[in-house]
């Protein structure tokens, strides 16, 4: 009886394609790996952006405030004789820390603040300053740069001190409002102006070397620069966390692959980390995965070669004995005898080599195969016709029950699969009786096609069908052709519809008495069109 299994090495496993892993919801590698390099970049810009936006508020509230300065001063000038004006004005000046300037219609100045008292600002000197002033300035310019600050004019006081030489005092007086402007000082600190329109064709114009404003923005840079070095330092400690998250469990996977690659699958644990959900998690359970099925193909190649060897050890240990017994033996029935043996050994010899070569190839045939869709139907009716060509089922006769066309597709490699099932009808018809039928459909049952193979034989006892697909395993008959079946027929069997994700399986029939049926499922497929 030659009913057989594969052992894993030449049976390939339904090799599956993997669903990708679903990483919604989870905090993924590729996440915290971005959350840590944008985090100080990111930062940075908002700080640079903030800082620019803190600097213009600033700047537009002094320049309103400058304005409304210099309107209320205005109103006030209406109220006060001539002779007052000048000290009032030094005044208001040593308050607000402004120099105030008036202008006759002619552009004549008339009033100057700063000469009823000391002046209230003094423009400095850049040279005279130490190196952190210097400092500053390097980074005021740097950091106007980075956030595309037009540059600002030069404030320089005029020689001849005229109504002329600003441009607001003009402004001012073609609007009829007040007007403010901002300038730098030679230090690189803002000086703002604002003009006003007075009765008569005048003008006010009020000065102030304003470093508050500078100051404050510096302050406010030296606070964020602080905030970002300790960002800086907490991302560099979450860079030094990630990569002892990535790193070690890398080396870990890395060390054991080497040591797979050595040959030392056996001792090799691959880490699981059942605690990392990320993309590590998920390539160490892949390692896993596939160092457990290496280890059951080496250890399943080791089964095949030593069932190989026991196989061919039988008939070769017969040969000799055989060999050596045609020189000692003269009687010519004897030799007759003798040379009946070998010929039996040589053929069973030959069918083992076949068939070996046949199972051995199968695993990687379906590795490399490429499915096509096949229509079970047509596939069997030209196995069948073949039988009848060859003659060689003896007086057995076969029945194949034609399904609908297009009703039995499935994907596959056509030789492949037509190899699985001529071996299933060569099993059938060798446990036939003399005069025997074997039955085969084929037919659509929900999302499968199942093929029928039925005989008249003795069948298969419970104990032994899962037996039956052993390689190697055969319980025939002593009066069978010695030397035709080597066992490994089921075997192969099995390998191509499982490798095809499918099940075979032996029942005993119900509708006859005795007789044995195999069935094949295998996932249909749609109709071609």
């Amino acid at each position: 009886m030659a009913r057989s299994e594969p052992g894993p090495a030449l049976l390939p496993e339904a090799e599956e394609e993997p669903p990708a892993p679903h990483f919604a919801g989870r905090l993924t590698l590729t996440y915290r790996i971005l959350a840590v390099n944008i985090l100080t970049v990111a930062l940075f810009l908002l700080s640079i952006f903030y800082l620019d936006a803190f600097r213009n508020q600033i700047v537009s509230e002094r320049q309103r405030t400058a304005r409304d300065e210099v309107q209320l001063v205005s109103a006030g000038l209406a109220e006060l004789p001539q002779a007052r004006v000048g000290p009032w004005l030094h005044a208001l000046g040593d308050q607000t820390g402004s120099r105030f300037r008036i202008f006759a219609p002619d552009g004549r100045l008339l009033i100057d603040s700063w000469r009823y008292g000391p002046p209230t600002y003094v423009l400095r000197d850049p040279k005279l300053q130490g190196w952190d002033k210097t400092a500053a300035r390097a980074l005021d310019r740097g950091f106007n740069r980075l956030v595309g600050y037009p540059g600002l004019p030069d404030f320089v006081e005029a020689a001849d001190d005229r109504a002329e030489g600003w441009p607001e005092i003009a402004e001012a007086r073609a609007g009829g409002t007040s007007v403010s402007r901002i300038r730098l000082a030679p230090d690189a600190t803002p000086v703002l102006s604002a003009a006003m329109p007075i009765p008569g064709g005048g003008a006010l114009l009020s000065t102030d070397n304003d470093r508050d404003i500078t100051r404050t923005v510096r302050l406010q840079r030296s606070r964020l620069g602080i905030a970002l070095v300790l960002i800086s330092l907490l991302s560099v400690l979450l860079s030094i966390f990630l990569a002892r998250t990535i790193v070690r469990p890398l080396r870990r996977l890395a060390i054991a692959a080497h040591r797979v690659r050595l040959g030392r699958a056996r001792e090799v644990r691959v880490p699981l980390l059942p605690a990392r959900h990320d993309e590590i998690g998920t390539l160490a359970r892949a390692l896993a995965d596939m160092t457990r099925t290496l280890q059951h193909r080496l250890d399943n190649i080791e089964a095949f070669a030593a069932d190989v060897t026991h196989e061919l050890k039988n008939p070769l240990a017969s040969l000799r004995s055989a060999v050596d017994g045609l020189e000692r033996i003269e009687d010519p029935a004897l030799r007759r005898q003798l040379l009946d043996v070998i010929r039996q050994d040589v053929l069973r010899l030959d069918r083992l080599v076949g068939d070996i070569g046949e199972a051995a190839r199968t695993d990687a045939e379906l590795a490399r195969a490429r499915f096509i869709p096949v229509d079970l139907g047509e596939l069997i009716e030209q196995l069948c016709r073949s039988w009848d060509q060859r003659r060689m089922k003896g007086d057995v006769r076969l029945a194949f029950a034609r399904p609908r066309k297009n009703s039995t597709i499935v994907l596959g490699e056509p030789n492949r699969l037509s190899r699985a099932i001529d071996n299933l009808i060569d099993n059938a018809i060798s446990f036939s009786p003399p005069g025997g039928l074997v039955e085969i459909a084929a037919a659509r049952v929900g999302a499968d096609v199942r093929v029928r193979i039925d005989d008249e034989g003795p069948g298969v006892p419970p104990a032994s069908r899962e037996a039956i697909f052993n390689r190697f395993h055969s319980v025939r008959p002593e009066a069978d052709e010695f030397g035709r079946h080597s066992g490994l027929g089921l075997a192969i069997a099995r390998a191509i519809v499982e490798g095809h994700d499918g099940e075979i399986s032996v029942a005993d029939r119900d509708d006859a008495p005795s007789g044995a049926r195999f069935i094949i499922r295998l996932p249909a497929a749609e109709a071609r069109s």
